[in-house]
C-alpha cells in the first residue's frame, strides 16, 4: 500500500511548540516502520523541515537515503526564502503533489 506521508507545518499535534518539533523529530525516526512509506510531502512551513538548519534533517535524510521521496512544496520554499537552504529532498510544486497524493492508497497528514 503506498503510503504518503503529508506534513504542513513544522511540529506535530497543536499546544507547546517545542514539545511539538521533539514528537514529530521522534514520529520521523520512528516511521521507517510505516508499510511502504514512499513519499513525505512538505507544504507551508512544513518546508521548513527540509531547510538545512532543521532540528529534523538527519530524519529526513534517513528516509530519503531509505528511498523515501522528500518533496516540498516550491510555492512555500519560495515564500520562506529558503530556497538555497534546503537540505533534502526535491523542491516540487503542487501538481507533483497532487500526482503523489493521487497515486497514494493512504495519505497520513499530521
Amino acid at each position: 500500500m503506498k503510503t504518503v506521508l503529508a506534513l504542513g507545518h513544522d511540529g506535530m499535534g497543536h499546544g507547546d511548540a517545542e514539545l511539538g518539533r521533539r514528537v514529530l523529530a521522534n514520529f520521523l525516526r520512528k516511521s521507517t516502520a510505516l508499510r511502504e512509506l514512499s513519499t513525505v510531502v512538505l507544504f507551508n512551513s512544513g518546508v521548513r523541515l527540509a531547510a538545512d538548519d532543521s532540528s529534523v534533517l538527519v530524519e529526513l535524510r534517513q528516509l530519503h537515503d531509505a528511498g523515501v521521496d522528500i518533496l516540498p512544496c516550491g510555492t512555500c520554499v519560495d515564500h520562506y526564502g529558503l530556497r538555497e537552504r534546503i537540505g533534502v529532498g526535491t523542491i516540487s510544486n503542487m501538481d507533483d503533489i497532487i500526482r503523489e497524493l493521487n497515486r497514494a492508497e493512504k495519505v497520513i497528514t499530521l
